[in-house]
């Protein structure tokens, strides 16, 4: 006689109350996949240099360091309301000294490390939302050691939301003899927000009269509006070493830095020690208005600046080159002070790193 075909066994009924789990297609990579912690596309200057080093390597204890911050309008003022933090990276907490703005956070990261060396992999999300103002710096300059084996990266991803006001101008990265680094920063910005970027990259230790010693230097920055549509690239290219060393714009998603030969060329540093750029993402004023803006501060110093608009006229950008680490600063300090008056009608607050 046949046997009765097998019952299935009951499923128990969904609990209401339980949370729900998302497929783990929609989950966002675990923070520890190298899915997570490196970037989609690597330089082929800084490919070139991957290698199994012979003490720890990418991915061991101590060579990933993930810092995830986010911020929210809590009340009268800007909060963090998210915090994750691994070693190397941390923070101290928001401090509210600004006293044009006391509603604004002003944060510094720090490293709790001397700085960045081989098959580091470093990753910074800072999250803005609706509303938000806020502004992040770094402790102090990014020194970038001497590599062996393979290479280092640091990537900062920054999420600005609906009318948002965000300013990140950490210190400037320097790069030692020998040291090859990646450095990504990528800006994803609602139309209607504000977001102030610098970055700046010395030479070598100047003070030791180490100049473009380093075997690779490059950077890649990203303007991307929330449905990942690309606004605008400026892609840096340094190699003392190769054949060439190159510096270059674009926008919309098209093109790339072209080669124009040595670091030291007219069409690149042209013999300056001191790189530095500044970009002002703003609906607040025309993009032809900051881009004059921004010549102002600039004139006078004796140094070398351009300065553009930016596409679909979303605001504007300058790079400047110099001689000495203090000129460049203090010129990045005053078209900060002259876009934030623009902007939002007060100072820049003294920070007083030193």
């Amino acid at each position: 006689m046949a046997e009765p075909a097998a019952t299935p066994a009951a499923t128990p009924a969904a609990d209401p109350a339980a949370p729900h789990t998302p497929p783990r297609a929609l989950l966002p990579p675990a923070r520890l996949e190298a899915a997570h912690y490196e970037p989609p596309r690597v330089p082929l200057e800084v490919l070139r240099h991957s290698s199994v080093p012979d003490t720890l390597g990418v991915g061991r204890p101590g060579k990933v360091g993930l810092l995830e911050l986010a911020f929210e309008r809590v009340g009268g003022r800007t909060e963090l309301v998210r915090h994750y933090q691994k070693s190397p990276l941390q923070i101290m907490r928001p401090l509210y000294f600004d006293p044009y703005r006391p509603d604004l956070p002003i944060t510094f990261l720090m490293s709790t490390g001397g700085g960045v060396i081989q098959a580091d992999r470093l990753r910074t999300d800072l999250s803005f939302g609706p509303g938000t103002s806020a502004h992040v710096t770094t402790q102090a300059a990014t020194k970038v050691y001497r590599m062996e084996h393979d290479y280092a990266v640091a990537q900062t991803l920054l999420t600005a939301g609906p009318d948002a006001y965000v300013e990140y101008l950490p210190d400037p990265v320097i790069p030692y003899v020998d040291s090859r680094f990646y450095q990504r920063t990528v800006i994803t910005a609602d139309p209607t927000a504000t977001v102030l970027v610098s970055e700046t990259v010395l030479s070598g230790r100047l003070a030791r009269g180490e100049r473009n010693a380093y075997q690779v230097f490059a950077s890649d920055f990203e303007l991307r509006r929330p449905d990942g549509e690309l606004v605008a690239l400026d892609t840096v290219r340094l190699e003392p070493g190769g054949a060439a060393g190159s510096t270059g714009r674009s926008g919309s998603g098209s093109g790339s830095g072209c080669a124009f030969g040595s670091v030291d060329g007219p069409a690149v540093l042209a013999g300056r020690s001191v790189m530095a750029c500044f970009f002002a993402v703003s609906p607040l004023a025309p993009a032809r208005e900051l881009a004059d803006l921004l010549h102002a501060p600039l004139a006078g110093r004796g140094l070398s600046y351009g300065v553009s608009v930016l596409p679909q006229d979303c605001g504007a950008w300058v790079r400047v080159l110099g001689e000495h680490t203090e000129a460049v600063t203090r010129a990045l300090g005053a078209v900060w002070d002259a876009v934030r008056r623009r902007l939002i009608g007060v100072p820049a607050p003294d920070l007083r790193k030193t």
